[in-house]
């Protein structure tokens, strides 16, 4: 049972990461950098349907969030269990 969990979790984490880097990577770039904290002026976003771009910004939080919460679980398995 114990192989199970460990190659379970081993592959869960490893699914979360690839999908995490592609959401990463398909963000695309606010070009606001430091004019945000300089007082640039940024453009009011319009609260009507969500676009792709908002879809990938959910999911891409929703991912990390789940990716953490994996990683620690595993850990948490692999200290008690003594995976290597």
């Amino acid at each position: 049972m114990g192989e199970i969990v460990k190659y379970f979790l081993y592959g869960w984490v490893f699914l979360l990461s690839v999908t995490l880097i592609v959401l990463v990577i398909s963000n695309t770039s606010k070009a606001e950098g430091l004019g945000v904290i300089g007082g640039g002026s940024s453009q009011p976003t319009s609260r009507g349907r969500a676009g792709l771009e908002e879809n990938i910004n959910r999911w891409t939080a929703f991912v990390a969030i789940a990716w953490m919460i994996s990683c620690t679980v595993l850990y948490y398995f692999a200290v008690r269990n003594g995976w290597s």
